[in-house]
C-alpha cells in the first residue's frame, strides 16, 4: 500500500508539515510506502476553465508540476491532504492542485448531469487535516470541507478529518505532545483500511 501525502503550505518546516509528516512516520513504521509532497516546491497553474481535459484526459493545457504529481495520485492507496487555515479556508496552492485534479472526472451526457471518476477504479481511501491558529471550530471547519467534498466527489472514501486548532508560531505542534501522539497514531492506523 502506498500513502501519499501532499501539504499545502507555503511555510517549509511549519506545523503542516510537521504534522503531515508525523502521520507519515506512523504509517511507515506499519510497514506503508510513503511519499510526501510539498506543493511549495512545484510550479503548478490554476485552471483556466478550457475544458479540454474532457476529452484528453489530462491537463494538456499546461505542462507544469501537475505533471509530475499526477502519476503520484494515480499510484497511491491512501491520499493525505493537510493545509493551514488563510481567511478560514484553504491556501492557494492547495485550492489550485484539487482544481487541477479535474481531469478525472467522467461526465456523462449533457451538462448539468451526472459525472464519475477516473479514480475510482480501485479503493482508495483520504484523510485530511487543517492548522489554524484560532480555537473556535468555526474558524477552520470549512478549509476541512474545501478538502473532503472534491475528495469524496472524485471517489475517496474520508476515513479521518483532523481540524488542529490553536497553533500559529512555527513549530508550535511540537510543544503538544498528546497532539503528536495522535497524529503518529493516525497514520499506523492506515494500515487498517485496507
Amino acid at each position: 500500500m502506498k500513502v501519499l501525502g501532499i501539504s499545502g503550505s507555503p511555510r517549509k518546516g511549519g506545523n503542516t508539515d510537521i504534522i503531515l509528516n508525523e502521520i507519515l512516520l506512523g504509517a511507515e513504521e506499519s510497514g506503508m510506502e510513503t511519499e510526501a509532497v510539498s506543493l511549495r516546491d512545484y510550479t503548478i497553474n490554476s485552471c483556466i476553465g478550457c475544458e479540454k481535459c474532457r476529452k484528453a484526459l489530462t491537463c494538456s493545457q499546461f505542462n507544469d508540476g501537475m505533471n509530475l504529481i499526477y502519476p503520484k495520485v494515480e499510484e497511491a492507496d491512501i491520499l493525505i491532504t493537510g493545509s493551514p487555515v488563510y481567511n478560514y479556508n484553504i491556501t492557494g496552492l492547495m485550492k489550485t492542485f484539487i482544481d487541477r485534479l479535474y481531469p478525472y472526472y467522467t461526465f456523462h451526457g449533457k451538462r448539468p448531469g451526472r459525472y464519475s471518476s477516473r479514480l475510482q477504479d480501485k479503493k482508495r481511501e483520504a484523510l485530511v487535516f487543517s492548522v489554524c491558529e484560532q480555537i473556535d471550530p468555526k474558524e477552520n471547519d470549512f478549509a476541512i470541507e474545501a478538502m473532503s467534498r472534491p475528495f469524496e466527489a472524485l471517489g475517496y472514501n474520508i476515513i479521518d478529518k483532523m481540524a488542529i486548532r490553536g497553533y500559529f508560531e512555527k513549530g508550535s505542534v511540537l510543544r503538544d505532545d498528546d497532539l503528536i501522539r495522535k497524529v503518529h497514531s493516525a497514520g499506523i492506523k492506515l494500515s487498517e483500511m485496507k
